[in-house]
């Protein structure tokens, strides 16, 4: 205990360091933003904030009472007047056992509104970060959005609540148990209240690297979590290559640098805290031999040196605990910016507009680019000056090498990315158009590349895209897709339940299960990114002739290389060095036959 409050002292005056600096800089102003941010979240529990405080102050004050009380009770007993004994012994006890159920009380609340904030929080992140541009979410690491997302959330609910109580129970504890010892003896009050900010200052010395190394192992953890979850993610990759070994040497050189980090920010630490312990020993010393000499000319009692002892150490323990709140207050900040960073983030674009365009739904919609320009990287573009167009009814293909645009050109339709120039729409059969956006997004059904299967059942997987799916429904949504051939020999057909990542099934198996969510989901337009690439020939013909079948109108668009593809899309599009490129049918058959 001792140590740790060590360590706290040595934080919280490199804190106050810190936030001194950012006061002469400027940029103190940032911290009270990311503050009022938090007490955004907190101020719905202002109420219990409120109780929260009155609980404190009374429990502080019964453990005032519950010591005077001691300190009268070694007076009687070392006096002998034994009458009075049984009224202290009621008070003193009667204190501490309030004390202790209000404590009980404090912490049940604490934990409570803790965890209230912390999953209002997160569940409000959640939303925003599904919420942000999708290129500008990209550029945070998934390792570093979860560390973000849990480890700085749980920081910000921790303190969201208690700072504020924390600040007024401890300055009245400070300023109580302060007034009590001043009240016996002047020179005793000194000694006590020098102890704190003398140890603070001769701490100033030790602690130049705590923030250095405290940097260092949040952003090693996070290079930590970012490798973990990339493996984990890419498991089967690994196995399939059998670098399994090297992964587990990386993970072991990964733990070592942690791990070296962690002790040298120990050994510090107890370098640190052993000079602190001598300096708390010598002031400790220096009270209790002030109290010996005080006791030895008769001008104190046992009972007053007993209080003077523990009251030094109440007020040096409330001293720290309003000190502590510097890096309490600090770190919050520095969570709270990290947090904020993925909030603030800027959003998709939400046209309201679109919503007109569900009356139409059944007509089928045309989707249409006109003089597209796009780049991910300033000055390399992926699009230049390309036009699209797929119509109800029909089977549109994208065609062309690997990484020349096709994903971009399904990213754009979907309103994932938006145009530099130029536009990309959706028509509806009386002639009205809306640009695609994140509120049109509602009328796709997209199957993308690789497994998209999630852990659980296969109707669970089903119902993702519609919730009040029943079992027919489902079950004729894996018929068109083909997927019902092998679901229905499965012992509980589609509560049969399935691994991460579709772990049990083929990769054709896992297409069609994706396929055939895409069909539940029965929206006018169908994009299937390189989705039949697993299927054979005949299987995949089946698929999209159904898909057509079920419902005429809808529009589909497919990126393939497979030539039985082709020789069924009313239209091709070859995306090639930027531009994309309307064949004509006797290319399309050339292409079709050079597969």
């Amino acid at each position: 205990m001792e140590k740790n409050t060590d360590k706290e002292k040595n934080l919280s005056f490199e804190s106050l360091d810190i936030l001194i600096q950012r006061w002469r800089d400027g940029t103190f102003s940032e911290i009270i933003d990311d503050w009022k941010w938090i007490f955004s979240y907190s101020a719905k529990y202002k109420k219990a904030i409120v109780f929260y405080v009155m609980l404190g102050l009374f429990s502080t004050s019964l453990g005032l009472v519950s010591s005077v009380a001691g300190k009268y009770m070694i007076d009687i007993i070392t006096g002998y007047q034994i009458s009075r004994l049984w009224i202290l012994v009621v008070v003193a006890v009667g204190s501490a056992v309030f004390s202790l159920v209000f404590n009980s009380i404090i912490s049940r609340i604490s934990t409570k509104l803790s965890i209230y904030i912390n999953n209002d929080i997160q569940a409000d992140i959640f939303d925003k970060i599904m919420d942000a541009d999708w290129m500008e979410i990209s550029k945070y690491s998934n390792g570093d959005v979860l560390n973000r997302f849990n480890g700085d959330v749980s920081t910000v609910s921790g303190n969201a609540i208690s700072w504020l109580p924390t600040i007024i129970i401890s300055i009245y504890s400070f300023i109580a148990t302060f007034a009590v010892i001043l009240h016996y003896d002047v020179m005793m009050a000194f000694i006590a209240f020098a102890s704190a900010p003398f140890m603070l200052l001769m701490s100033r010395f030790l602690i130049k690297k705590q923030r250095e190394y405290s940097k260092k192992v949040r952003e090693m953890s996070s290079k930590l979590m970012t490798f973990e979850v990339e493996t984990f993610y890419n498991m089967d990759t690994i196995k399939s290559f059998g670098t399994a070994p090297y992964y587990g040497r990386k993970m072991r050189w990964w733990q070592k640098k942690f791990r070296d980090i962690s002790l040298k920010y120990n050994m510090f630490s107890i370098k640190t805290n052993i000079v602190m312990t001598i300096m708390g020993l010598c002031v400790q010393y220096l009270a209790f031999g002030y109290c010996l000499f005080r006791l030895w000319t008769h001008d104190i009692t046992y009972g007053t040196m007993t209080l003077f002892l523990q009251q030094r150490s109440s007020l040096s323990s409330a001293f720290n605990n309003v000190i502590s709140i510097i890096p309490a207050f600090l770190n919050s900040s520095v969570s709270a910016h990290r947090i904020r960073e993925l909030v603030e983030l800027p959003r998709e674009v939400h046209i309201p507009e679109s919503s007109e365009m569900d009356a139409w739904a059944e007509d089928g919609f045309e989707i249409r680019m006109k003089d597209v320009n796009y780049a991910y990287v300033e000055d390399n573009r992926v699009i230049t000056d390309s036009q699209f167009i797929a119509k109800p009814g029909e089977i549109v293909a994208l065609v062309g090498p690997s990484g020349e645009g096709k994903t971009t050109m399904i990213r754009l339709i979907l309103g994932l990315i938006r145009p530099e120039t130029g536009y990309v729409s959706l028509t509806a059969s009386d002639g009205r158009s809306v640009e695609m956006n994140a509120d049109t997004r509602h009328l796709f059904a997209y199957v993308p590349q690789g497994n998209t299967i999630l852990s659980g059942t296969i109707a669970e997987n089903m119902r993702m895209v519609r919730e009040d799916a029943d079992d027919e429904q489902i079950i004729e949504a894996l018929k068109i897709a083909c997927a019902w051939d092998f679901v229905k020999d499965m012992p509980d057909t589609i509560n049969c339940s399935i691994g991460e990542r579709g772990k049990g099934f083929s990769e054709g198996q896992a297409q069609r299960i994706a396929i055939a969510r895409a069909v539940l989901r029965d929206s006018p337009v169908l994009l299937l990114d390189e989705a039949t690439s697993a299927l054979d020939v005949t299987t995949e013909r089946r698929v999209l002739r159904n898909i057509i079948q079920q419902k005429p109108n809808k529009t589909c668009i497919v990126t393939t290389h497979r030539p039985s593809v082709l020789n069924m899309c009313q239209r091709v599009y070859r995306v090639m060095e930027t531009r994309v490129t309307e064949l004509s049918e006797e290319e399309s058959s050339r292409m079709a036959m050079d597969f």
